[in-house]
């Protein structure tokens, strides 16, 4: 880049900052954060969250007034309300938005696929050097008394993966959040869990009609704080990857945990793995299903999944080539 492209480059960033993220990490390092930005050159203006999805509302908002260029300074689920902001925003298509990040988070589950350095330093050096990402978004239609939508850019989950992204996100809001909560979630939710029944179509074809006990939906290939649910998930290529656990029993689930965080499990007789572009599923019987899209939590069946090729704009290290 010259250098009269690298000092346009700099100038006229949104900076949107989660103090809660990573357990108020977001709160404490931004002083160090901010020094490292101003030292690197950027020109910015910081925004601050106050509340759940107040980063849709800003990043939206700013956009609108002309801002073109936004780093997150938080986690997965503050860069899933800025990705949502971006797609919702009307004043200019998805992929004239340049999205970077700092990350701040626990999981962090979207920088693996990415490579994005956990050290401030050098996530703000990826950043500085301009490496673009054309990236899929899936957009998911779900009910809670009314029909809702959400878009996402890693991966959504439902049935446990969604019952134990409640829980985190609980005690999250109690103060007791980090991989710690996850993990005690991941235990607890195995003694809470009622599976249900559904329905599920891929592509307008019914692949399963039973019992699930979890079902990932992924544009990349990471989850919970480093579990490769989705092992093949390429995130430009204009399909979801599918993988549905059928119903086991509870010492299954933990005796094969270990096989979630390699992705070697395609083997075990109680997967499937599927690829689609549109998914729809319906709850036949059972107990109310969960439902999280990049960590977050949302509403109840039924859902409505579609995938949004090459819609996102985002800066990148490398990508991280398919298990």
């Amino acid at each position: 880049m010259k250098h009269s492209d690298q000092a346009s480059y700099l100038k006229n960033w949104l900076v949107i900052i989660n103090p809660n993220a990573g357990a108020k990490k977001g709160e404490k390092d931004w002083p160090k954060i901010a020094a490292l930005l101003d030292k690197a050159g950027f020109d910015y203006t910081p925004l601050f969250t106050t509340h759940r999805n107040h980063a849709i509302e800003l990043s939206s908002a700013y956009i609108n007034r002309g801002f073109k260029k936004i780093i997150v300074v938080g986690g997965d689920g503050t860069l899933n309300e800025v990705v949502n902001g971006v797609l919702t925003q009307g004043r200019y298509p998805g992929t004239e938005i340049l999205v970077g990040i700092i990350m701040v988070g626990t999981g962090n589950d979207w920088s693996r696929t990415f490579k994005i350095p956990g050290k401030y330093k050098k996530a703000i050096k990826v950043i500085r050097k301009h490496k673009t990402f054309l990236h899929d978004a899936g957009k998911v239609t779900y009910h809670d008394k009314n029909p809702h939508t959400r878009y996402f850019i890693n991966m959504a989950g439902l049935g446990y993966d969604g019952l134990v992204a409640h829980k985190t996100n609980q005690m999250k809001e109690k103060g007791r959040g980090g991989t710690f909560a996850y993990l005690i979630s991941l235990l607890l939710g195995l003694f809470e869990y009622s599976q249900s029944t559904l329905e599920i179509d891929i592509d307008g074809k019914n692949i399963f009609t039973g019992k699930v006990f979890s079902m990932s939906v992924g544009i990349c290939k990471y989850n919970g704080g480093g579990m490769m649910q989705c092992p093949y998930a390429i995130p430009d290529d204009g399909i979801f990857d599918i993988t549905l656990i059928k119903s086991i029993h509870k010492y299954q689930a933990l005796l094969h945990l270990k096989k979630l965080f390699s992705g070697h499990f395609e083997h075990l007789s109680f997967i499937q793995l599927h690829k689609g572009k549109a998914i729809r599923i319906r709850r036949k019987q059972g107990a109310s299903l969960k439902l999280e899209s990049d960590g977050e939590s949302l509403g109840h069946a039924p859902y409505d999944f579609e995938i949004i090729p090459r819609c996102l704009n985002m800066i990148i290290k490398e990508v991280e080539a398919p298990l």
